[in-house]
Formats: C-alpha cells, structure tokens, sequence
C-alpha cells in the first residue's frame, strides 16, 4: 500500500526518501483481507480432516452461516467448487506440493497443507488467473494462519504456477509402463488400492472392455460433478410437475419417476419437494427399488421390508409402489436418529407403513412374514466417490473387509425373513468384488439350496452394458448413476 506524497511533506522530514539519512519508514500493518467464500472453504476442509465430518453435510450449514453474513450466490459457488474440486484432486495436489518442497507432506501442518491444496486447485484447474489465485490463498493464509506461514505458502505457490496441471503429472506421475496402478492413482487422483479394486470390478462385469482407456474413463467419472436427480414419488406427485417447476430440467435416462438437474435450479424451492411429495435421489437407487418391485412373485404380495432404510430415499419409492398394490412397508433402521428421517421422508405417503429402530441382524420381526425385502447394506462407499470425495482418502482395504461379516449377516437375515417364493434384494453402493457378489455367493453356499438368483437384467428395462448377470452393476461413466449393485434372490424352501 502506496504512501501519498502529501504525507512526506506533512511529516517535516528533510532527509531522502522514508526519513532522516534516507532509510525506509517501515510499512504500516495492515490487516489481512477476508474473503468469505476461501474462508468458508478452508473451514469445510479443516471439518473433513479434523472431525471426519462429510462435505456435503458440513458445507451448507457454512454457507448458510455465511450468507446470514451476507455472502452472495457467487461467493457460495465459488466456495462449493473450492471444496469439492479440492477434495476431488487431493491426491493429484499433494504430489505436485510435495515436488514443490523440501520435506515430506507429513511434516507439513494440516492447516497448511489445506491452504496450499486450495492454492493448487485455483491454479491448476480453475480459470481463476495464476496471479490473482496466489494472492487470494496467501491473503487466506495472513487471515488462517498468520504471515510467517504466508510467507512459506506464498513460495510453494509460486513454484506450483511455473507449471500447468498436465506438465505437472508429465513430471510427478510414475510412468504407465512401470506401474500403471499407480500412475493412475497420480493421475486420477483416487488411492492405488481403490484403483485397482475399481479395475478388478471392471473387469469381472466388462471383461471385453476393462482396458486402460475403460478403467480412467471410470476414475474420470468418479471425479465429475454429479448431476442433481430428483424423484416424483409415484401417486403423489409427477414427473410432469418438477418439469414445469424446473423448465431446465431433463428427463432421468433409466427411471420413470426421474428428473435431471445437469445444471443450476434448486430442487428446495420446488413445491412437490417441500411437501415431501418429491425428493432428491440417484437414479441408481431408483432402479434398484423399482426392480425388486417389478420382480416375479409366487403368491400374495403384501407385506414389504426395508431391511436397512436409512435414511429413507429407497424406504419412500417402496412405501409409495407397495401403496399403489394394496401392500404395506415396514422400513427398519438400526440407529434411531436415522429412524427418524426414514419417518420424515415416508411422512405423507398414501398407504400403511411402519418405521421401527431395529437390528437387521437381530430381527424384530418373525421368521417368514415378508414378500419382498430390500437390503442396502452399509458399504465402503466407493460408489458414490463422486458425491462423497473425501471417503477415497478416508477408507482403507481392512475398511471394506470389516464389513463383510455383517453385510452377509444382513443378507442372511433378509432370506430368513422372506416367505417362501418371496424375492430378496441385495444392495451396496459400492463395486468392490468383495462387497457385492462374494457376499451373495457365500450366502448362497450357506443357505443349502433355499435361495435361487432371479436375472435382474430384464427388471431394468432400457438400461445397457449390463454384463452377464444374473446381478447387475451399475457405473458412473456407462449409466450416469452412483456404482449400485443389486443381487436378487428367490426362496424356494
């Protein structure tokens, strides 16, 4: 900040410029500059890294927070695409950061090495300009973590803006030859281990497509911005209404209660979604309810089971199908605060249900009584990398073995609980080949013969690239959905 020439002259001084025997007059203070939408921003990172917290929790209630403040529209998509395109390329940043100084990202402090992912992502993918997005993060870095660390931040920045995102990966990335996991994992910024558990999947459900240009085309998707998709309830809203309320809007591919939000609109000011008539729900999840509804059945049809319903969006396209046949949902969810938005997203609905806080293990409910039962067992997640970023970093391969004693326990119960000739349905949002079909394989060896498979294929109608089956998996970047696997299963006896 420049001194008026004036001062000098009110200043008395007669000595050269600053002062007597011409030295400088050192530089007033000044405070650093807040920006609202960079500080909101470091917030949500610091709650991912220090609480665990998700973003697309942890985020709205800052924004909401901010805009109280005053914070505009722009500010707030600025701080939303700062968060989750950070999070998506963490791994792509922390190995330029680390080309950029001279010790290992471990002994840089958290706070700061958030601050210089920020940095990273507004130079390398952004069309922010390379001096205005140095000067904001090291303006971020006086307000968050004082001007000695600025200082360090300011350097690291400007050894990042010397290269663009693709001559960066040209020097940190292994090459393909020598280690094609890892090279992906550099590149697509995705945990090796998660890479390859993605190109095992792929290749047991694309055999004749699983290549290289398959396998990044998938981790490419996982790195996109999803879609917002939204559901009309059956019988109590349409398709039809959330168009009009939504004229940018465009039909779903693959359900017929979907609608598509590629970009902008707002589905909280839509009248059908305040009433809980409609919500916002994956396509993918969509199918899968709507195939164990459309799978054959022997006998009466009833009584229904969401075995694992929180929180409620699967539980409420059930509840609403169920009523438009005479039959019922019983909806259970082992922790009660998520019992409870499986009550508000089933509040309204036209026919009977129950929610209930219960143990799918442990049933709460006699052996036999269901028609129909859904199971969506709790997962790794890697399915909905693309909406929960941060879980790639956060999950570990022991993660995805800890779950499977109970995601075979859930399954077990769920046959237990269906009559016979009633259908079962096996759910996971997440492809890793242990999560999904060594379950149902083992719980079928075990079951000595009382389940049979029903082909799911012909249960999602239209839906391509669906493998052999009888289960099917679903992908971001063949179907636009989350990764959903469904298995469904016949009692026999």
């Amino acid at each position: 900040m420049s001194t008026p020439s004036s001062t000098h002259g009110r200043s008395g001084s007669s000595g050269g410029p600053g002062g007597p025997g011409g030295k400088r007059a050192p530089r007033p203070h000044r405070r650093p500059k807040k920006d609202p939408a960079r500080i909101v921003a470091f917030r949500a990172l610091r709650a991912v890294d220090e609480r665990d917290a998700y973003a697309n929790l942890i985020l709205p209630s800052l924004l909401r927070e901010a805009e109280q403040k005053g914070m505009d529209r722009r500010d707030a998509a600025l701080a939303t695409e700062l968060v989750y395109g950070t999070l998506r390329l963490q791994g792509t940043y922390d190995a330029v950061i680390a080309a950029c100084i001279d010790r290992p990202l471990s002994k840089v402090d958290p706070p700061v090495l958030d601050v210089l992912s920020l940095g990273a992502h507004q130079l390398l993918t952004t069309r922010i300009p390379s001096h205005a997005a140095v000067s904001a993060t090291v303006e971020l870095a006086r307000v968050v973590l004082g001007d000695g660390k600025a200082k360090f931040v300011n350097a690291v920045l400007r050894r990042i803006s010397a290269h663009d995102l693709d001559a960066w990966i040209e020097r940190v990335a292994p090459p393909y030859e020598k280690d094609a996991e890892d090279h992906l994992a550099v590149v697509h910024s995705h945990p090796r281990w998660v890479v390859a558990a993605l190109w095992d999947s792929l290749g047991r459900w694309q055999p004749e497509a699983a290549g290289r240009a398959a396998v990044e085309e998938l981790l490419r998707a996982d790195n996109g911005r999803p879609e917002v998709t939204l559901i009309a309830r059956p019988g109590r809203a349409t398709v039809e209404e959330l168009a009009e309320a939504l004229p940018e809007a465009e039909p779903g591919r693959w359900s017929p209660f979907a609608l598509r939000l590629a970009e902008g609109g707002d589905p909280g000011s839509v009248a059908a979604v305040q009433e809980n008539r409609a919500g916002v729900q994956d396509e993918g999840s969509q199918l899968v309810a709507l195939a164990l509804a459309a799978a054959p059945l022997d006998g009466p049809d009833r009584l229904w089971l969401d075995g694992c319903a929180g929180p409620g969006g699967k539980a409420a396209l059930l509840a609403a199908l169920a009523a438009e046949r005479g039959a019922a949902l019983v909806a259970s969810e082992k922790q009660p605060h998520r019992a409870r938005l499986v009550a508000r997203a089933l509040a309204g609905n036209p026919g009977p249900y129950t929610v209930i806080a219960a143990d799918g293990t442990r049933p709460a409910w006699k052996s036999g009584g269901f028609d129909r039962v859904l199971v969506d067992v709790p997962c790794s997640g890697l399915g909905a990398l693309r909406r929960r970023p941060e879980a790639r970093w956060r999950r570990r391969p022991e993660d995805v073995a800890a779950f499977g004693p109970l995601q075979r326990d859930l399954l077990r119960s769920a046959v237990e609980a269906t009559r016979v000739g009633g259908v079962v349905g096996y759910a996971t949002c997440s492809p890793h080949l242990a999560e999904t079909r060594a379950v149902v394989d083992d719980v079928l060896r075990t079951e000595g013969g009382r389940v049979e498979w029903i082909d799911a294929r012909p249960l999602l109608p239209g839906v391509p690239s669906l493998g052999d089956g009888p289960d099917v998996q679903l992908w971001p970047h063949l179907h636009g959905t989350d990764a959903m696997y469904l298995a469904l299963l016949r009692r026999t006896a």
